[in-house]
């Protein structure tokens, strides 16, 4: 009974779906039976419709139209024999093959086993619930309608392109002429006279369709220019002609009136009638078709990089299919005046391809022109830009010129700044080839006072040479050496600009020099967010390399007005400068910049006087590798001005070229050490550590003298590296491993010096300065962990992490989390903040923590 009643209740709700797939599946048995009856029936009604039956031989319709009838019966005669109508049970069998389990033929099956035990048929009864559950869910399936297995060669979609084909582009009347053309002569009024039809073809471009003229009546008509006319005349020659003053023909260019086809171009407007029995005439008009235009669409845009971006608008009727940008140097607002006074070499005008959108509609749409001109020498002067834009037919249009400063990349640095200058003096004419030559040897005048990157100095001489080579040639300065000479220009200009420099203090000075330099030239939002950038990392570099310098066994020693500021203090005042500029307020910016400026040089003196007495072995090491890397750094720049003797032979020393800067004990080098201060000794009348004159000839000194200084710090940086502490440690042997490269490369320095091979000394020297450098980061690490291993045996918590904050640090001494001391040192610290910053962003993702939590993580995110 309750299989019954379970098994009624799901036909009753499967009445639907049972029925919907029945349907389908006598869609998919009539689809597979009468495909290629419906292929068929397609395939002739498009010959038909497209009229191909009358111009076709009679033979070849009769031969058509009975292999067409035959293949219809054919395959109708096998579709009615091949269908069947599903019947009720095969819907139900596939409407249960798609449900899980079967339930439908589980309702219709009895109870085998276990009828009268009253829990077996209680389980039988809760298995025909559950299977009538799962009945119930059922819908409908869906009819499989694919016969590619039964069409490989897809005729029936090629039977059907075809009829689409020609209910566009043929006619539905044409059909009542097929008994024409089984039977010429049986059709009566139309055999009887003669016929006429023509065709109106828009140029592509335009996206119009075609024009049957036989479905247009007689009177005005508007196409555009360009369009094809053809006409087909039936009946009797002479019966019918054509008369036309529409498409500008002249001469033997006109067709016989009377031609049975005609074909010709809308090129003017003026009449179209067919004359003649059943004629028309239409008075054809050209539509318009409205000349491109093009506007720019706000001002010039230049990025801090150089790069300019000008938006612009393009309408046209039917679309813009092409655009350039014309840049043209606006002579007559040209200031003429130092290298600019001559006459300017001619030049071409800067031509430009506009962008076109690549999706959507061309008829009317913005985009933008991105171009970057740094390198061009009309960069900062007057210039016009003109916008011009074209269609399909060949019309043009274009933007009234815009009058600008061309945009390109802007050079604070004022060294690197006059070279620009004299590269576009050189490039705006080859006869400034001498005055450049000139302007640059002046400037350069005194190389240690002016060029703050050494390794630009000899290309720039070389350049310079190369220049004063140029003009001195028999036909003067060649357009080769021209170009050959502004790259190279451009070259040490960029690196003089954006150099990578070593030391952090320096580059802390020139960040902040290069600032200063924007805030006086009126610099952009754009070029400030990048120097405020650059500020902001060269200071961190700076407070880094301090907080490694630090001895770590001291406190520095704070009087009553020592004031001190903290990293969001610091970075409060770097958003403040830079609000103030956006803003305009250059001298409150200026004023601000100084004072950070003066703080900046404050915490360096603070930091320079610490750990002058009470030094450990570690701090002893520290001091003697500074030591030996400023000797080093003196000779290296001694090594340097003679190698500039050797290309400017007899030129005196300038002041400050052969003796400041010496080095800390007076006995082995000169020139600026790491900080950039120089010494206060001069290289005349000193000595050597046996007492023995260190200078050559006339003072100088000659290459084995800084050979034998060479050999004197390679010994000392050796007895440094076997006195020095945390052996066994990582970083010790690091440290030891750095100084051992460093040594080896002041042999080979010492090497090239004897035989005075200045050039590739100055390479090792500069090695082996690296190697000092590397040895000093790994002997502060190790200094590092020896501290935090003391402490630890001290307080008896050497491996406990609970003292420690998520940084690093050591919790403060008056109850407040965290310290003022230093974050972990060495290359994990990267690892660490990286693997912070994930697990910050990973927090930020759960949306179920508490929104404080998330508001929290969310600041974090946008500071760091």
């Amino acid at each position: 009974m309750a299989r019954e009643t379970a098994r009624n209740e799901a036909l009753e709700r499967l009445n639907r779906p049972l029925r919907l797939t029945r349907l389908g599946m006598a869609a998919e048995r009539f689809t597979r039976c009468f495909w290629p009856v419906w292929s068929i029936l397609f395939a002739v009604f498009a010959v038909l419709m497209l009229g191909l039956h009358e111009t076709a031989p009679v033979e070849a319709v009769w031969i058509g139209a009975l292999l067409s009838g035959s293949a219809l019966l054919v395959f109708l005669f096998r579709g009615l024999r091949w269908f069947r109508w599903p019947s009720r049970a095969e819907a139900w069998e596939r409407l249960d093959s798609t449900l899980p389990g079967r339930p439908l033929q589980a309702l219709s099956d009895d109870q085998a086993i276990g009828s009268g035990d009253a829990a077996s048929e209680a389980v039988w009864a809760a298995h025909l619930e559950r299977m009538a559950a799962r009945a119930a869910k059922a819908r409908r399936v869906a009819p499989d309608l694919r016969i590619s297995g039964r069409d490989p060669y897809a005729l029936r979609y090629v039977a059907l392109t075809a009829l689409v084909t020609a209910l566009l582009f043929g006619s539905v009347w044409k059909i009542s002429t097929v008994g024409q053309a089984v039977a010429p002569g049986a059709g009566g009024s139309v055999a009887a006279g003669p016929s006429w039809e023509g065709w109106i073809e828009p140029p592509a471009y335009t996206g119009k369709p075609s024009l049957y003229l036989a479905d247009i009546a007689p009177g005005p008509l508007d196409v555009p220019r360009g369009s094809r006319v053809s006409l087909r005349l039936y009946g009797e020659v002479g019966a019918l002609s054509v008369d036309e003053t529409i498409s500008g023909r002249a001469g033997n260019e006109i067709e016989p009136a009377t031609a049975a086809a005609q074909g010709f171009d809308v090129m003017q407007g003026g009449r179209l009638a067919i004359n003649g029995p059943g004629g028309r005439e239409w008075a054809v008009s050209i539509a318009p078709d409205r000349p491109p235009s093009v506007e720019p669409d706000g001002e010039v845009e230049r990025e801090a990089s150089g790069r300019m971006s000008q938006k612009f608008r393009a309408r046209d009727d039917y679309g813009v299919t092409a655009g350039r940008g014309v840049i043209a140097l606006d002579t007559a607002e040209v200031v003429r005046r130092f290298g600019l006074v001559v006459d300017p070499d001619p030049r071409e005008p800067i031509e430009i391809d506009l962008p076109m959108t690549i999706s959507g509609d061309r008829s009317d749409f913005t985009e933008t022109l991105v171009e970057d001109f740094s390198k061009h020498p009309w960069v900062g002067l007057p210039v016009t830009l003109t916008l011009m834009v074209s269609d399909a037919s060949g019309q043009e249009g274009s933007s009234v010129p815009m009058q600008m400063a061309l945009p390109g990349k802007r050079f604070f640095d004022p060294l690197a700044a006059a070279i620009i200058e004299q590269r576009r003096d050189l490039l705006w004419s080859r006869s400034n080839g001498k005055r450049v030559a000139q302007v640059i040897r002046a400037v350069t005048h005194r190389p240690d006072e002016i060029i703050r990157d050494g390794s630009t100095y000899l290309p720039l001489r070389v350049a310079l040479r190369r220049l004063e080579a140029g003009v001195a040639a028999a036909g003067g300065l060649s357009t080769e050496i021209q170009e050959e000479i502004a790259e190279a220009l451009w070259d040490i200009a960029v690196k003089l600009e954006d150099g990578n420099l070593a030391d952090a203090a320096e580059r802390l000075r020139r960040a902040q020099d290069r600032l200063a330099e924007a805030m006086r030239n009126g610099a952009t939002n754009e070029e400030i967010a990048e120097l405020m950038d650059e500020l902001r990392q060269a200071m961190q570099d700076y407070m880094r390399q301090l907080a490694q310098q630090q001895d770590p066994n001291q406190q520095p020693q704070m009087s009553e007005n020592t004031q001190t500021i903290t990293g969001d203090q610091l970075q409060q005042l770097l958003d403040r400068l830079q609000q103030l500029m956006e803003e305009g307020r250059t001298a409150e910016a200026m004023q601000l910049l100084e004072q950070l400026r003066q703080m900046m040089e404050n915490m360096q003196v603070t930091q320079g006087q610490q750990g002058q007495q009470g030094q450990n072995p570690g701090d002893q090491a520290m001091q003697g590798l500074s030591e030996t890397l400023r000797d080093q750094q003196g000779l290296s720049d001694e090594a340097f001005r003679d190698l500039q003797e050797q290309f400017n032979p007899g030129q005196q020393p300038q002041t400050g070229e052969s003796g400041q800067n010496q080095g800390s004990q007076g006995d082995m080098g000169q020139g600026r050490d790491h900080e950039g201060q120089q010494g206060q000794g001069q290289a005349q009348g000193q000595q050597d550590p046996e007492g023995q004159p260190r200078a050559g000839e006339n003072g100088q000194p000659d290459a084995r003298t800084l050979a034998e200084r060479q050999r004197q710090l390679q010994r000392r940086l050796d007895d440094l590296r076997q006195n020095l502490p945390g052996a066994g440690t990582e970083p010790g042997d690091a440290a030891r491993e750095a100084l051992r490269r460093g040594s080896d490369e002041m042999g080979r320095a010492e090497e090239s010096l004897e035989n005075n091979q200045l050039a590739e000394a100055l390479d090792s020297q500069a090695r082996a300065m690296e190697a000092i450098r590397d040895g000093m980061r790994s002997l502060g690490e190790a200094m590092a962990q020896q501290q935090q291993s003391g402490q630890g045996q001290q307080t008896g918590q050497a491996n406990s992490n609970s003292q420690r904050d998520p940084l690093g640090r050591e919790a403060g001494t008056s109850g407040s989390f965290g310290s003022e001391d230093s974050l972990l040192q060495g290359d994990d610290i990267y690892r660490k903040a990286r693997d912070l910053l994930d697990e910050i962003r990973r927090r930020s993702g759960e949306r179920e923590r508490p929104q404080l939590e998330l508001d929290y993580l969310r600041r974090l995110l946008d500071r760091f």
